[in-house]
């Protein structure tokens, strides 16, 4: 008889203390749960022992990015009351849980051990990153994880991006498309730097150098990229010489800690930040407020997580360090804002663009949906599944406020603590002269 599924309902409401929100189709065939709801999809019973080998988020990916979960429906309607249910329990439901001393949970994980078949759980997919040793944040650990972020074909992140090739959050009027939204977000980056004619911008971690193009080809800048990517590398310098613009941009495989050509009149660290880490961060603010002259403009875009109770508490989320951004850490933007002033900077905005993440995200999303067939063929189906869920899951989150992203602008004051700005900026029109 075909009736994994009940079976499967029923002991996830003795584990969890609650109705599944979701329908579930096993195996077997067999289906349970409230009719209408979104399918979560379990191919294989190799994904209840992943589960009870790395219960929780983890061992949730790894059937997920293995192929062994799906959903049918509404991808972002699915998560979304899975969310509620499974990742957003906190801590103190997790503490209260006794498997060992309560004999309904002792005998409702004695049920799934039946259902999971035979012992020991089945390796992580390939897609999963290692284990790293070494200290966090050293120049090649950094190198490693970025790389395993981004040179995974330039060819898959243009089917996901667009033809922009920016990988960060859009900037979205009334209408308009992801291409005009990302132009307009360059093109507010350039005028929050009041950029013309001549002035040298260091654009840290610049991706495919759509930030470089744009501030030369349209401000005048001159522009100097660095990346530890060798593939975006290539790809940006391929595209700076369609464009002409070999003679104003210059593009470079190197960490930030070791640029020392000095003074540049402003600086964008676009998405970059989120890769440096708590314990590199005070070392990231003070080499770039070197690298400014005085008076020079820094826009630092970057994620930022809500504050915890207790920040000692704050851990890497599992299914993000371990497929999508290996070593990555989010910051509160008081805590980045705190940090820049302590180095010399002066915070003069803070921008918030966290509903435009999520529209951006949303279309990215939509967009690998679309070549869903070519993106599995560009990378992997591992591959593929993992973006996926991060940036649906990630569109969620900016939603429901549970992260944010926000523009900085700081100031390397001048002699006598001028900033050079206008005094009213918020329209970003040229740059006030004097001090």
């Amino acid at each position: 008889m075909a009736d994994a599924a009940l079976r499967l309902t029923a002991l996830a409401q003795e584990l969890l203390g609650e109705p599944l929100p979701v329908r579930i189709r096993a195996w077997d065939g067999s289906e349970s749960g409230p009719p209408g709801a979104p399918v979560l999809v379990i191919r294989n019973r190799r994904a209840l022992r992943r589960l009870l080998w790395k219960p929780g988020e983890l061992g949730l990916a790894r059937a997920w990015v293995a192929g062994e979960l799906d959903i049918e429906g509404d991808l972002y309607a699915a998560l979304d009351l899975m969310a509620g249910l499974l990742w957003e329990r906190g801590g103190e439901a997790k503490d209260s849980v006794h498997p060992v001393r309560d004999p309904k949970l002792r005998a409702a994980a004695k049920g799934l051990l039946q259902l999971a078949g035979p012992w020991p759980p089945p390796p992580p997919p390939p897609e999963e990153v290692r284990r790293r040793s070494g200290t966090l944040h050293t120049k090649r650990r950094d190198k490693e994880a970025i790389s395993h972020h981004y040179d995974v074909g330039n060819d898959f992140y243009e089917l996901v991006l667009g033809p922009s090739m920016v990988y960060s959050c859009a900037y979205w009027e009334d209408g308009g498309n992801l291409e005009d939204a990302q132009r307009d977000k360059l093109d507010l980056v350039c005028r929050k730097l009041a950029l013309k004619e001549g002035d040298r911008l260091l654009d840290v971690g610049c991706g495919w150098g759509s930030m470089a193009i744009h501030a030369a080809r349209e401000y005048g800048a001159r522009v100097t990229g660095v990346t530890l990517s060798v593939e975006q590398a290539a790809f940006a310098r391929k595209r700076i010489a369609e464009e002409g613009l070999t003679d104003r941009i210059e593009i470079r495989v190197q960490d930030y800690r070791d640029v020392r050509d000095g003074p540049y009149d402003a600086i964008s660290s676009i998405g970059m930040a989120e890769h440096v880490g708590s314990v590199r961060y005070r070392e990231y603010a003070d080499d770039l407020y070197a690298l400014l002259k005085p008076g020079g403009r820094l826009l630092n875009h970057q994620i930022a997580r809500r504050p915890e109770k207790d920040e000692s508490a704050y851990h890497v989320d599992e299914f993000i360090d371990a497929y999508v951004f290996p070593d990555g850490e989010l910051a509160p933007v008081g805590r980045t804002v705190a940090t820049l002033e302590e180095a010399g900077f002066e915070a003069r905005d803070v921008e918030s663009l966290r509903e435009h993440y999520a529209l951006t995200l949303r279309r990215w999303v939509a967009n690998l949906e679309k070549g869903w067939p070519r993106a599995v063929k560009m990378t992997s189906p591992g591959r593929a599944r993992v973006w996926r869920l991060y940036m649906a899951a990630s569109a969620l989150s900016f939603e429901h406020n549970k992260i944010g992203v926000n523009q900085i602008l700081a100031v390397r004051p001048a002699e006598g603590g001028g900033a050079r700005m206008p005094l009213r900026a918020r329209d970003w029109k040229a740059d006030a002269t004097g001090g």
